[in-house]
């Protein structure tokens, strides 16, 4: 079944109300709540410990995949309900939306499908293929070969 049955998800938000750069600010933590549409709000409640969901700029400016998170605690009441999520790590080059739609790996993608909803599921599949073209993310295990951060000698 993959990665431990782990789902992966993606969760849509408006830079000017609640952005990548806020959730790194916050300690990478937000609890991920004002979702009314019921079909986004059943995903919210399918959401597990860990699973990983991309972070996602909507509006006009910016429509891409800017960053990772984890789901770090599931579905409570609270209001309207909400899910935890902390920031994993910035992909190391923001996916455009036109880029997705532009590439036949990640046809039938759920947020082509259903463009108005603010959280969508992500297959592994699609999810890998995104991460490719972003070149991965933060914190993915790829950081290791790549910089040698402690001024010695590789």
């Amino acid at each position: 079944m993959g990665k431990e049955d782990k789902q992966f998800w993606l969760l849509k938000t408006e830079p000017g109300e609640w952005s990548w750069e806020d959730q790194a600010a916050n300690g990478g933590l937000s609890n991920w709540d004002g979702v009314k549409n019921k079909q986004a709000q059943k995903y919210l409640k399918s959401m597990k410990l860990s699973d990983l969901c991309f972070f996602y700029h909507s509006g006009s400016k910016a429509r891409r995949v800017v960053g990772v998170a984890t789901v770090v605690k599931e579905w409570y009441e609270d209001g309207g309900g909400a899910v935890d999520v902390k920031a994993v790590g910035e992909m190391r080059r923001p996916v455009d939306l036109k880029e997705m739609k532009g590439d036949v790996g990640l046809k039938g993608f759920a947020l082509f499908r259903q463009p108005r909803l603010s959280v969508v599921p992500v297959s592994e599949d699609v999810w890998e293929r995104v991460c490719g073209l972003g070149g991965g993310f933060e914190g993915d295990g790829q950081d290791d070969q790549v910089q040698d951060d402690d001024g010695g000698e590789d």
